[in-house]
């Protein structure tokens, strides 16, 4: 139809289809000669379709037929695989490893944890110008002893609660009592700590009864200065105790030592060797001369000066200064110098009522406490020396004469004018890792030059 159309448009006039009738016959045979056209053209198209349709349906059919019926698959065969090996941990193992590492620093508790702690504050250990100490127990059963501070509004219990917790959690060792946590609010400020079921060496170190024997107060002897050699050269920041005596050494159940009463330590950069002080430290007795000069800066050295007064202590089972019979003073360091200087020191040491087993040991540890107090901080040895001459093992050179200060006061002098004050100046070095040498308090002999020594002497 569209053909004739256009054959109709395009066609042009003939002047000799003029008559009605033949332009109606040309109109028809036009039509005709079309509609035969397109019948011819749609008659080729559906021929082309049906062979390609034709061709192409078995492949589809057959590919249809092979999905439609092919065979199930096969049912996969079981495999039996292992159980997976899953880590069984032991959970009380695990959890008391936990507990553990958790317990390596300090928790903060609360006033009513210490109250539920210590059963309403029922048993008392002690008293003292810090404030009182309380025995108490964790939900675990573990024994704790709970230090309340007192408090005053000129900021020292502040300040000891302070050098207790900045000091204790800063350091860990067997020698040093644990501080478990601590609390601090308005109301109250508190330590805990482990509990020492023996309490202090005093009790056993001045006791009519000497109960202790010698051998084991040696042993606690070298373990607090175990202690004070941990604290002075092995902690990254040194702490200065400043408190040494027998009433700060606690005993565990079975009477192993461990340094407490951390309330006046102070810290300090490991590269200065002096502290400035404002005031007096420590207790009379056992504090270095260095405190009662006027212008002095002190070191580490102040606390080997205290461990040399408690080491007398120990030898002499009694308090350093006290009364004769007579009613004279009597100082035992003084008498154990005397005996040393003249070459009697172990009739010193027998009239102490040491047995002779530990005799040498006893005299050793009176030369090692000469060392430990000499007048200049200088000469007085490390911690970790003085824990050397005391095992033994190491020849002790002997020591010059201490306690020279004592001439100085009794003159009233405090200006610090001597040699001693020479040591305590600025300029001077009290570094013991740069200016101490061993070889000054005592030097290292083997078996074979002792003996070579006994031979030379004797012959």
């Amino acid at each position: 139809m569209i053909e004739i159309a256009l054959l109709c448009q395009f066609s042009p006039p003939d002047s000799s289809f003029t008559s009605p009738e033949k332009a109606f016959n040309s109109m028809i045979i036009l039509y005709v000669v079309g509609l035969v056209v397109s019948l011819l053209v749609f008659g080729v198209i559906g021929i082309c379709l049906y062979k390609f349709v034709k061709k192409a349906t078995p492949d589809v059919v057959r590919e249809l037929r092979n999905i439609t019926l092919a065979p199930p698959l096969a049912p996969a065969p079981h495999v039996s695989l292992p159980p997976p090996v899953i880590w069984e941990a032991d959970a009380p193992t695990m959890e008391k490893f936990f507990r553990e590492i958790a317990e390596e620093k300090p928790v903060r508790f609360t006033a009513p944890d210490l109250y539920s702690f210590t059963s309403n504050y029922s048993t008392r250990l002690g008293s003292g110008g810090f404030g009182e100490v309380y025995k108490g127990q964790f939900p675990n059963g573990v024994n704790i002893a709970v230090k309340v501070l007192k408090k005053s509004s000129d900021k020292r219990a502040e300040e000891q609660f302070m050098a207790e917790v900045g000091s204790i959690c800063r350091t860990y060792h067997i020698n040093l009592v644990r501080l478990y946590g601590f609390c601090y609010d308005h109301f109250m400020s508190a330590l805990v700590f482990e509990y020492l079921e023996n309490g202090s060496l005093d009790k056993y170190l001045f006791d009519r009864k000497q109960a202790m024997e010698w051998e084991k107060l040696h042993d606690i002897a070298i373990g607090t200065a175990r202690g004070l050699a941990y604290l002075h050269e092995e902690c990254q920041q040194r702490i200065i105790h400043y408190d040494i005596k027998p009433a700060n050494i606690l005993l565990d159940s079975n009477f192993f030592p461990k340094v407490g009463d951390f309330g006046l330590a102070k810290l300090c950069n490991r590269d200065n060797t002096h502290v400035s002080m404002s005031g007096f430290r420590g207790t009379f007795g056992y504090s270095a001369p260095e405190f009662f000069l006027t212008n002095y800066r002190v070191s580490h050295k102040c606390d080997v000066y205290s461990f040399g007064m408690v080491l007398f202590e120990i030898v002499g089972r009694k308090r350093n200064a006290g009364v004769t019979d007579s009613g004279n003073p009597d100082w035992f360091p003084e008498k154990v110098w005397d005996a040393f200087e003249k070459g009697v020191l172990d009739e010193l040491v027998v009239g102490c009522g040491i047995g002779e087993r530990d005799r040498e040991k006893a005299s050793r540890a009176c030369v090692v406490a000469l060392w430990c107090v000499q007048d200049a901080p200088d000469e007085r040895p490390r911690m970790s020396a003085v824990v050397k001459m005391l095992e033994g093992g190491v020849d002790i050179v002997a020591p010059p004469k201490p306690f020279q200060y004592l001439n100085q006061m009794r003159m009233g002098s405090t200006s610090g004018s001597s040699g001693s004050s020479e040591q305590t100046k600025p300029g001077s070095s009290q570094n013991s890792t740069a200016t101490d040498t061993d070889s000054r308090w005592y030097r290292n002999t083997t078996t074979i030059m002792r003996k070579y020594e006994i031979q030379m002497a004797s012959s």
